[in-house]
């Protein structure tokens, strides 16, 4: 089982994982419920596409912009549809 935890929180945790450029991209279903907020920043990658991210919540505490999915992968990517990786302090073990 992999698990990301960030704040002494579990944050998410699967055995469906897919690793791309040494990042672990979990299921968004694996994530518990009111971590993820929603924010307006982006990024573009040449082979994977446009990135949306996400500010994590717990334990009282906002780690901004520290989870990101690719809503629409370009094909070479596909298996990271509705998948989401983590950064920022966030613990992936």
């Amino acid at each position: 089982m992999t698990t990301a935890t960030w704040n002494g929180t579990v944050i998410a945790e699967s055995d469906d994982i897919v690793t791309v450029e040494g990042n672990a991209y979990f299921p968004l279903s694996s994530v518990a419920p009111g971590v993820l907020t929603p924010t307006d920043t982006t990024s573009h990658c040449p082979w994977k596409g446009d990135a949306s991210y996400f500010s994590v919540v717990a334990d009282g505490q906002t780690n901004a912009d520290a989870a990101w999915t690719y809503r629409a992968p370009k094909e070479a990517a596909a298996e990271i549809t509705d998948r989401v990786a983590f950064w920022k302090g966030v613990v992936v073990s």
